[in-house]
Parts: structure tokens; sequence; C-alpha cells
């Protein structure tokens, strides 16, 4: 087989594999970005907000400068195998110490950790809390479900549920626990407090896409903060192992228009309005074991 002929083969497969790729993609891009694991995936979740993108850059340049160490580490190998071979050496040096090469592989290393630990710690705290804060919602981690409350728009509440995968529709089943009853809106653009924390044991709040992850703990309320630049479905899950069902807890979050969480926001509070036509308590005011009934503030806010 001549060589043209190879080329036109990879370029028939590589024009199949495209293609193939471009129509799996396309349900999801017709539907709006969805912050999910899809076969075949590598590297992180796209980013669906600023937080992610951070996460982004700081694992670009860890990687990168893996990469680096990783090939100087292999060519310094291969260059001392070929230039020390026994046949090139039959006498073998017999140094035991090098300063200037001993202060070299202790200085360069510490140099190295210092690059990655400023962007790392500037990184923890862009994560923190957000000081303009547009909207607070309270995360209430519970054994197997989660609960969250709207404190800033009549503080109404809802727990959310996984739904079975009879309970999709087919173009949806690929979703299965990972879709939910009642999602968690939010309006895009907007800088989102979020507080967490748990009714029983501990939870872990996690939604890779948006880059925000946070213990709920029962007796603290934990801060932390998310911003969705774009309209989709993030999703999520407890990634804490909290009982046996720890499974049946994931996280949507669905980020829309300011007009249309206005709407929401409207027919949520008659929704989930209580029983005797008042809105339901805030989290923090939520029952509680009696071990935890005071709320301790982990965190004190600068």
């Amino acid at each position: 087989m001549r060589l043209s002929d190879g080329k036109r083969i990879w370029a028939v497969i590589g024009g199949i594999a495209a293609v193939v790729l471009a129509m799996a993609a396309a349900p999801a891009m017709a539907q709006g970005m969805v912050g999910a694991p899809h076969a075949w995936g590598m590297g992180l979740q796209e980013a669906g907000g600023p937080i992610k993108e951070a996460i982004h850059h700081f694992n670009n340049l860890v990687f990168g400068i893996i990469v680096v160490i990783t090939i100087f580490v292999l060519a310094l190998l291969v260059w001392c195998v070929w230039r020390y071979r026994a046949s090139a050496n039959p006498n073998p040096s017999t140094t035991s110490h090098n300063t200037l090469l001993e202060v070299a592989w202790t200085v360069v290393p510490v140099l190295i950790l210092v690059v990655i630990a400023i962007p790392s710690f500037r990184l923890i705290y862009y994560e923190d809390r957000t000081p303009n804060a547009d909207l607070t919602i309270s995360v209430q981690g519970r054994q197997w479900y989660w609960n969250y409350t709207y404190p800033d728009n009549g503080n109404f509440n809802f727990d959310s549920y996984p739904l079975t995968e009879d309970q999709l529709p087919p173009e949806r089943r690929h979703l299965f626990r990972l879709a939910v009853d009642n999602e968690l809106v939010i309006p895009v653009g907007a800088n989102i407090r979020v507080i967490t924390t748990g009714r029983d044991v501990i939870h872990s709040f996690f939604v890779p896409a948006l880059g925000v992850q946070r213990y709920s703990i029962p007796g603290r309320a934990l801060e932390t903060w998310m911003r969705a630049d774009r309209e989709g479905v993030f999703y999520g899950q407890c990634n804490q192992i909290c009982g046996t069902n720890h499974w049946f807890m994931p996280i949507a979050v669905r980020a829309v228009s300011r007009e249309d969480f206005d709407k929401w926001v409207a027919e949520a509070r008659t929704r989930f309005a209580s029983a005797d036509g008042t809105e339901a308590p805030a989290i923090a005011a939520a029952p509680a074991p009696a071990q935890t009934e005071t709320l301790q503030i982990a965190e004190a806010r600068r």
C-alpha cells in the first residue's frame, strides 16, 4: 500500500470520528450547556463560571510544570544511561558529593513549589467568599437529600430528590442519578452566596462545572459562592461518604435569565409555601439534634 493511500484512510477515519463526535454533542448544545460527565471526556469539565475558569488556569499551570519536569527527568535519565554506560566508562567515577549539584536540586524544587503556592493561595481565597453577593441561598444536607432556602426572596424552602430512570424522558436517561425533581435555580451573572450546614452528618455540596465545593456540617454554617456566566444546567453530587444512601444526593443547578428567575421565584413562593399558608422557616431555624442546637459560625467574616 502506498503512503498516499494510508493518508487517505486516516483522513476518512478522522472525518468519521469528527462526525460521530459532532452528532453526540449536538443534543447537548441544542439544550444549552450541561455541566455533567460525558463519554470519552478528558480533562476537567467545561467552565460554567469564573471560579471554574480560575481552576482551569491553575490546573494548566501545574500540568505544564509537571510536563516540563517529566521531560527533563526522562532526558536526564536517558543521557546518564548513554553517557555512563559500562562500555564507555570501564572505570566508574568514585565521586560521592557535589556541593553545587546538591544545592541546585534543593533550591530548584523550592522555587517550583513557590511558583505553585502563590496562585494556589490566591485561588483558595478567591473561592472562599464574595464580598458583594447579589443573592444568598442556604443549603442544608440531609440523609439523604438536599434542602434549599432563599432568605432574600421570601424565605421559602424546598427539598430536592433524585429522579428515577423511568421518570426521565428517553433523551435524558443518560442523566440518571444526576437529575432531580426540584432544581436549585439561580440567575445568570449573579454572585450567589452559599451558606451550607448539615442536619445529621457531614455532607458535601459539590458542583464541578461551577467550581464550588463546601462541606455541610451539623451545627456550623460555612460560606462559599458561585456564579454562572451562561444559561444551562450544572450537575453535581455529594462527594462526602455520608451513609448507605450517599449516592441519593445529586445536585442540579439551573442558571436562567433574571426575568425567568423572577418568574420562578413568584411561582416558587406559592408552590413551596407551608401547609398553613405561611412560608417555610429558614434553615438556621430548622430543628437539629440536641447536641447542635446552637448554630456556630465556623469562619469569621473578613
